[in-house]
């Protein structure tokens, strides 16, 4: 890693407070708020986009429709990520509160609409809506955060609103299930809508405004000449190729992690779910350390310590045998690594150009979103032709593959050595 830090000439030098970066304690404690809110309505975004999964059974049931009718509406709902390539531009242009607004009314108005509208075309318009509202939404509060938090403490505020991720599986998820058992099927839109009705009070009252003292916001960039002058930059791409890469390394195992542990350890469908939840605490623990220890690390170390670390978790796999607990074990450590790195690498990316970060976290977003594609593509073939083996070896390989884009992108690169808002 050292080696690494030493070819990416990275000069350990902390950048100047944004010229909105809280300054007292009456600062502190709006700012306090403004993450807690922001955090919640986004985990409202996530329970949103993730709860159709495990529900699409008691969904088409109550619809009267096949399954597969279902499972299309969770494909359209995942194809909204690359909308996020469009609206990046648009928040770095008219403002990143604006776009928050904008997300979670889309979110409100299309759970809403499956709630009172109980028919399949509303229902594939709330999916819609929601992958759309995330889509707006997440660019546009990491952008937000880039703005209004020191780069000092951004793994800090990063960490905290990521927890929402994992908070969707581990809290929001369950949560909708005992409301689907217990009133009903529709009874998750009406209260989704509801959420997101609150949070877009909430984010309207508590947020301040995007407009600069001149009554501008951000560089009247088209969405063209944004996404044109962005791709020049070769850390940027980097960083694209980073995500890229690390999500394809990350989704090749996750596909057939069932597969594994039901082949390894003649686990069932209700075991694997248990799996599942450790995987989700995990990510919240991921998440965590980010928030408290990263900052202090350093966000590049942060990234290559968890990079590393996944490398070893994969480089484990072939030994664990039929071991349940070392199985378990290694699940747990893999996805601790995982999210520890993906989470600092938000946080470092948001400080890679000051005047288009909502661009930026757009392009990143997307670029993960491809690598999960490929993942999926490559996971089954290299499953069925060599085993947890060959998942280990590429995952492995492929992770390394992304430390070496993200040295190539910002080697030579200072962290506020551009300041622009």
């Amino acid at each position: 890693m050292l080696l690494l830090l030493r070819f990416m000439n990275i000069k350990p030098t902390t950048p100047p407070a944004t010229p909105d970066s809280p300054a007292s304690p009456k600062a502190e404690t709006r700012l306090g708020w403004q993450i807690a809110v922001t955090t919640l309505s986004r985990l409202t975004v996530n329970t949103a986009r993730r709860f159709a999964y495990p529900f699409a059974p008691a969904i088409s049931q109550g619809l009267g429709v096949p399954a597969f009718a279902i499972t299309s509406l969770i494909a359209l709902n995942q194809a909204t990520g690359l909308l996020g390539l469009f609206f990046g531009p648009f928040g770095d242009r008219l403002g990143y509160r604006r776009m928050m607004l904008a997300g979670l009314a889309a979110l409100a108005v299309g759970m809403l609409a499956g709630g009172f509208i109980p028919v399949y075309i509303a229902i594939a318009a709330a999916f819609l809506l929601a992958g759309l509202g995330k889509s707006i939404y997440d660019p546009a509060i990491q952008a937000f955060v880039g703005r209004r938090v020191p780069y000092a403490r951004r793994g800090w505020a990063i960490g905290i609103i990521e927890l929402s991720w994992a908070g969707s599986s581990l809290v929001g998820i369950p949560a909708i299930g005992l409301l689907i058992h217990h009133v009903g099927w529709r009874a998750p839109f009406f209260l989704l809508g509801a959420l997101g009705v609150a949070g877009f009070i909430a984010v309207a009252v508590l947020l301040p405004s995007d407009k600069k003292p001149d009554g501008t916001v951000s560089e009247p960039l088209g969405l063209f000449s944004a996404w044109k002058t962005l791709m020049r930059e070769r850390r940027a791409l980097g960083a694209v190729v980073y995500a890229f890469l690390l999500s394809a390394a990350y989704d090749n195992f996750f596909v057939v992690y069932g597969l594994w542990l039901e082949d390894a350890f003649g686990l069932g469908v209700t075991a694997i779910g248990m799996a599942t939840v450790i995987i989700g605490a995990a990510e919240f623990l991921g998440e965590g350390l980010t928030a408290t220890i990263a900052d202090r690390l350093g966000l590049l170390k942060s990234i290559l310590s968890g990079l590393t670390l996944s490398i070893i978790a994969f480089l484990s796999l072939p030994f664990v045998g039929n071991h349940l607990v070392f199985g378990l074990v290694f699940i747990f450590f893999l996805f601790l690594s995982l999210e520890f790195a993906i989470v600092s690498s938000i946080s470092l990316f948001t400080e890679f150009f000051p005047g288009k970060r909502a661009t930026m976290m757009a392009a990143f977003f997307a670029g993960a979103g491809l690598g999960r594609v490929l993942g999926a593509m490559i996971g089954f073939p290299i499953w069925a032709f060599s085993g947890a083996v060959g998942i280990a070896l590429v995952s492995a390989s492929i992770i390394a593959g992304s430390m070496g884009a993200l040295g190539w992108g910002i080697r030579g690169w200072t962290p506020g050595s551009v300041r622009r808002d």
